[in-house]
C-alpha cells in the first residue's frame, strides 16, 4: 500500500474492502448478478458461464467488494473450498424457478455450512432467491422452506427475492451484506 493509500484509509477517505464468495448452482445468474452491480463502465453485455472461476469488484455505499464469482457445474464445485478461508461473507444464489435441483443446492448448501472452515465462522450469508421474472418461479418464502434456511442458527442469513436482469432485489440484498461485514472490516 502507498503512502496515498495509507493516507486516504486513515482520514476514513478509502473504502474498506471485503472479500465475497458467490456460489450456486450452474444457470443460477451468479455472473448476472455480479454484472448488474459492477459500475456502468464495467459492465460486460455478454454473459457467459463461468469456467473455474473469475474476479470482479463491486461497491456498496460504504463498502468495497472483491468477488469470487464461483462455476456452479458439478465439475468445478469442489474448488468453492478453496475460498472458504479467504472469504468474509457469503453469496448463495439459487434459480428459484428451478425446482428439480433444488434439491440439489440444499445439498451443495449444506456441504459448505458444514466444512471445518465455515463451520466454526460467524460468516453472513446472502441468498439471492434469482429469476423471480419466471412463470414458475417460487417466493423467497418458499425456497426459504425448501433450503432449510430456519435451520442455520450459527450464522447471519437473509434471502432476497432477485431479478438479475432488471436489478430488482439486489441493492437490499448489498446493503444487508454491507451491514454484516462492516462490524469484521473494521475490526481488520
Amino acid at each position: 500500500m502507498g503512502i496515498f493509500d495509507s493516507l486516504a484509509k486513515w482520514l476514513g477517505l478509502k473504502k474498506k474492502e471485503a472479500n465475497v464468495l458467490v456460489v450456486g448452482l450452474d444457470n443460477s445468474g451468479k455472473t448476472t448478478i455480479i454484472n448488474q452491480l459492477k459500475p456502468a463502465e464495467s459492465k460486460s453485455y455478454d454473459i457467459v458461464p463461468t469456467i473455474g472461476f473469475t474476479v470482479e469488484k463491486f461497491s456498496g455505499k460504504s463498502l468495497s467488494f472483491t468477488a469470487f464469482d464461483m462455476s456452479g457445474q458439478g465439475r468445478y464445485r469442489n474448488l468453492w473450498e478453496h475460498y472458504y478461508k479467504e472469504c468474509q461473507g457469503i453469496i448463495f444464489v439459487i434459480d428459484s424457478s428451478d425446482r428439480l435441483r433444488m434439491v440439489v443446492a440444499q445439498e451443495e448448501l449444506e456441504q459448505l455450512l458444514n466444512h471445518p472452515d465455515i463451520v466454526g465462522r460467524r460468516i453472513p450469508i446472502l441468498f439471492y432467491a434469482n429469476k423471480m421474472d419466471m412463470r414458475d418461479a417460487l417466493s423467497a418464502v418458499k425456497v426459504a422452506h425448501l433450503l432449510n434456511l430456519d435451520k442455520i442458527s450459527t450464522k447471519p442469513w437473509h434471502i432476497c427475492a432477485s431479478n438479475a436482469l432488471t436489478g430488482e432485489g439486489l441493492s437490499e440484498g448489498v446493503e444487508w451484506i454491507t451491514g454484516q461485514l462492516k462490524e469484521v472490516v473494521n475490526a481488520k
